[in-house]
């Protein structure tokens, strides 16, 4: 492997992007649009659902609200993590019906129409567990998603429907002849994406941060390994995609076969608690989701990265796989 060669690629790469002022404005004003657009138009509190958690089965908790209307029952795996949503008002109550206790947010209006339907449904005695926490706001837990949405279109067409341009226009064909290899050529493909998606969404964010007070409870680094483990797996895929693609149109079918079932079902507009199960486990395919589930606990919750491990085991491994399979079936004409 030469390093002089993979530099000259890199920077060839590097010019090719900035030169393109459509797409780099493209790239910036994306997120912002979408961000400043949900902002505006969630700045009123929306008549929506109750949503109560459930510790066990939600088939309980709905014969104790009896035929009470508007209230989505969501299954809880463990208390912890069911309280945390309750104190961030993602959930207005929190039940546990084998025990009959229920917790509630003291500040959270919802709530204290839940627990007041809730006293008045049931015969027998519940124990009351109050928590305390300050609402998250749509625009704040949208912003992980539309940032890693962004860096997903990036990655997909800024390496995948480059390449096939590549291999189309002749250029592939004509680097053949060189001395350079295929993985200097996908390497130094990768390495350039990567730092123009960093560096864009590290944009994005701290100009949004002027504009929108959001915020960012864990580490600023860690958010950071998120970003680029998660820029490298999105990445990867898109040079699966370019491996052999030899048709622009092609590969602009498969790149948005992969990326709009990614956008709608991997959670960045809408959290994926309360759907299908079968949606649900389609969803863990995709490594979108665990981009922003990772993103927002980290920027919510305040996660380190033992929280967010196995995420970013997952990002890794799907990383690795789809680089192998891309090196594997990569061919220059």
């Amino acid at each position: 492997m030469s390093l002089s060669r993979l530099l000259a690629i890199f920077w060839a790469r590097n010019k090719e992007f900035f030169r393109d002022r459509s797409a780099l404005a493209w790239n910036v004003l994306f997120p912002v649009l979408i961000v400043a657009g949900f902002a505006f138009a969630f700045s009123d509190e929306g008549v929506d659902l109750y949503k109560v958690g459930v510790l066990g089965e939600p088939e309980v908790a709905e014969a104790q609200f009896r035929d009470l209307q508007y209230v989505d029952f969501i299954a809880v795996d463990d208390l912890q993590s069911g309280l945390r949503k309750v104190q961030r008002h993602q959930l207005d109550l929190l039940m546990e019906p084998g025990s009959n206790r229920y917790w509630v947010n003291e500040t959270s209006p919802r709530g204290h129409i839940l627990e007041r339907a809730l006293q008045g449904s049931t015969g027998q005695p519940l124990v009351r567990q109050a928590v305390q926490g300050e609402p998250i706001r749509y625009v704040d837990w949208l912003l992980p998603g539309v940032l890693s949405m962004n860096m997903m279109f990036s990655a997909l067409y800024g390496v995948g429907y480059v390449i096939v341009r590549y291999r189309k226009n002749g250029v592939l064909k004509r680097l053949k002849a060189t001395p350079l290899s295929a993985f200097e050529f996908l390497s130094a493909q990768v390495i350039s994406r990567l730092w123009v998606i960093l560096l864009v969404t590290a944009g994005v964010f701290f100009g949004m941060s002027l504009f929108i007070d959001f915020p960012m409870e864990g580490s600023y680094l860690d958010l950071l390994l998120i970003f680029t483990l998660g820029a490298m797996s999105v990445i990867s895929l898109g040079l699966v995609i370019a491996s052999r693609s030899a048709s622009e149109e092609f590969a602009s079918g498969l790149l948005n076969l992969v990326s709009w079932p990614m956008m709608f079902l991997s959670g960045v507009w809408f959290s994926l608690e309360g759907l299908h199960p079968l949606v649900q486990k389609i969803a863990l395919i995709f490594p979108l989701t665990h981009l922003i589930d990772a993103a927002r606990a980290v920027m919510i919750d305040g996660a380190g990265l033992l929280q967010v491990a196995d995420r970013l085991v997952v990002l890794a491994a799907m990383t690795a796989v789809f680089l192998f399979i891309g090196a594997l079936a990569f061919r220059w004409e």
